[in-house]
């Protein structure tokens, strides 16, 4: 008697131990197979050909959706209780530094991580940058002759009268090329931007002079060019490899780059926090910064991050030769609501 019952307590024990044990040994591992779900800002025509690439080199099944960035922004503020993407891809930093300190993403070293110098990375990891993309302007020089225009030069140029109605920008509410633009005029036209409100920045008075000549502000960044060397508007307000695709396409387009300075931002990768593929979100990550990937880039862009890699583009301006506007990101992530505030009370139509 005294050992059945020695054996019932020591089975009273045990036994919830075997089940656990038995639960924690039957309980499958999540299988992510080889899907992958990405948002991006990249323009879809170069995104096609890095996803091409990607899903040849990783085995990944890559379902992906473009956004302008300010959309890419809006989604993961309403998926933020359930995020349905697994990285963001290509995003602009500003976006990415505001959204990284609202705990958005999680920290990961993908590989050659170290060989991204720190300048292009998050110091705790949450993002790694890819590239640069640069403002310019796109003129038509059909049209310019057409009205009998001058050739602008400078931002400053575009305030003169005889611009009235042929200018074209983006809302830099929604379009990260309109985002940085402003941000360089209010770098670029106020030195002391950093000691006072935003709403007192020197700058929107020439923004609100340059506001009298333009036709219209649209929300992405690329369609500037686009309508301006369709003739539907003299001068774009967009970015460089756009008008360097549209003047290789034949159209009558030339690209300036203004002389205060071209104002430019970095696209950069994050994985999202609760991705609900994080394994294959990692090995796409350590995909976007090979060389392999860096090469692509460098067929698109101005710029690229990793050192090493070679310009692609003889069409394009090479970084070294460009007067660029010293952008202050830290800054403009950090005032980015008080920018476009002020921004849309003065000019939103």
């Amino acid at each position: 008697m005294k050992k059945a019952c020695v054996f019932a307590v020591i089975f009273l024990f045990i036994f919830p131990v075997m089940l656990f044990a038995e639960g924690q040994k039957s309980k499958p591992a999540v299988d992510e197979g080889n899907e992958l779900i990405l948002y991006t800002s990249l323009e879809t025509d170069e995104t096609e050909e890095y996803i091409k690439a990607a899903e040849a080199a990783t085995g990944l099944d890559i379902s992906w959706t473009r956004f302008s960035t300010g959309v890419v922004g809006a989604k993961l503020l309403a998926e933020r209780q359930n995020p349905q993407a697994d990285v963001v891809y290509g995003w602009a930093v500003t976006y990415l530094m505001d959204f990284t300190d609202r705990g958005f993403f999680e920290a990961y070293v993908p590989k050659d991580g170290d060989k991204i110098p720190a300048q292009f990375k998050d110091p705790n990891n949450y993002w790694y940058a890819i590239d640069l993309y640069l403002a310019a302007f796109c003129v038509n020089m059909e049209k310019l002759k057409e009205y009998n225009l001058p050739m602008p030069a400078s931002w400053k140029d575009l305030t003169n009268p005889v611009y009235k109605g042929h200018l074209i920008m983006p809302n830099p509410a929604s379009s990260g090329t309109g985002f940085l633009q402003v941000a360089g005029v209010l770098e670029t036209w106020d030195k002391d931007y950093k000691s006072k409100p935003v709403a007192d920045n020197e700058g929107w008075v020439f923004l609100e002079e340059l506001d009298k000549n333009m036709g219209q502000y649209i929300k992405s960044g690329s369609r500037p060019a686009k309508y301006a060397a369709a003739g539907e508007y003299v001068i774009g307000a967009s970015f460089a490899f756009v008008i360097a695709n549209l003047k290789k396409e034949g159209k009558p387009v030339e690209m300036v780059l203004p002389a205060e300075g071209s104002a430019y931002e970095l696209e950069a990768n994050a994985l999202m926090k609760g991705a609900k593929h994080p394994n294959n979100a990692k090995k796409f990550l350590d995909w976007a910064i090979s060389d392999d990937a860096m090469n692509l880039y460098a067929k698109w862009k101005v710029g690229v991050t990793k050192p090493g890699i070679p310009p692609a583009r003889p069409d394009l301006p090479r970084v070294e030769n460009i007067k660029l506007i010293p952008m202050d990101f830290q800054w403009q992530a950090a005032n980015r609501g008080d920018i476009l505030i002020t921004w849309q009370d003065k000019f939103l139509r």
